[in-house]
């Protein structure tokens, strides 16, 4: 599946912006995992008014990062993100159906969750010692008692692994509603559990926590997802936005992932742009700006199709 994205981010400011500084994750990754593989075609930014120092790089986490200035006074400035990116699901031995669809049957046959705990703590293989760091604590998930009573009804002890964690996730789908506006990025997670609402950061923030209560790596996946307009309706423009869902390591075939704010195993309509501990690792956009007042922040995604 071949998708185009567009990411259109506005600034508007109160009074003008004498300089600012500016780091951007929005390049997606190039990539194999267990259920799909991507491969970014091109990507390209622009930014209205021009920047004058760019610089790109790798960070700790290797998704694609970059860094530029715009030192002109400016009222408001436009950032425009478009890439190309191929996706295809990874299939079963027969090439008959996609992994991510024969998951919730192989679950069963998974080792248990307390195995595989286990095994990530003593394991020397490079994968797993590097997955370690996502069982900790990070600066937007922190495990907290509510936390791990909420993670313990999908954990019974022997339990599949791959069996509790798409537990998990379905009862995050249904158990939450989805509201936008109730949270914030700064909403601790335990506003999330007692009002029961939220957006899909939220719902990413919460399962990563549940999965390290239990002392399972898991880390925050930044990203896009496919939307489609109700039957008989054109599809508008700007409709779409960034996403986040979670994955979790399993020694041996790696990171998996899940998505609670849809209840469903990405295969090919999830972009990636990249991963970290929590959102502050990946944030799409940030930066300083020199000003006397306020701004406004406006986004618009569209994710398209691109027939073949």
């Amino acid at each position: 599946m071949k998708y185009r994205i567009i990411h259109k981010t506005e600034y508007v400011y109160d009074e003008p912006a004498s300089l600012c500084y500016n780091e951007a994750r929005l390049a997606p990754r190039s990539l194999s995992l267990p259920m799909f593989e991507q491969i970014c075609l091109n990507w390209r930014i622009t930014v209205d008014p021009p920047y004058n120092d760019y610089r790109e790089r790798t960070d700790f986490f290797g998704n694609n990062c970059l860094y530029f200035t715009v030192p002109e006074t400016h009222e408001e400035m436009i950032i425009t993100a478009t890439s190309e990116v191929q996706i295809d699901p990874v299939w079963d031995k027969d090439h008959t159906v996609p992994r991510a669809d024969l998951l919730e049957r192989e679950a069963k046959r998974s080792p248990a969750w307390e195995v595989v705990r286990n095994q990530l703590q003593t394991d020397l293989f490079t994968d797993s010692v590097q997955a370690r760091q996502f069982v900790m604590n990070s600066p937007l998930v922190v495990v907290t008692p509510e936390i791990a009573a909420y993670a313990a009804p999908s954990f019974d002890r022997g339990r599949p692994l791959l069996e509790a964690v798409y537990d998990l996730m379905q009862r995050i789908y249904f158990e939450f509603d989805f509201v936008s506006g109730v949270t914030t990025i700064a909403t601790p997670l335990a506003e999330v559990i007692e009002k029961r609402r939220g957006v899909c950061q939220d719902f990413a923030h919460l399962m990563v926590a549940c999965l390290r209560a239990k002392g399972l790596a898991a880390r925050y996946v930044s990203g896009y997802i496919e939307t489609l307009p109700p039957p008989g309706e054109e599809k508008l423009e700007g409709a779409d936005a960034s996403h986040a869902w979670c994955s979790v390591f399993v020694p041996g075939p790696g990171w998996i992932d899940f998505d609670p704010t849809n209840n469903l195993i990405p295969k090919d309509q999830h972009i990636v742009l990249g991963w970290g501990r929590d959102f502050s690792d990946v944030t799409p956009l940030k930066g300083v700006f020199f000003s006397h007042g306020k701004h406004k922040l406006q986004v618009e995604v569209d994710v398209t199709r691109v027939q073949p």
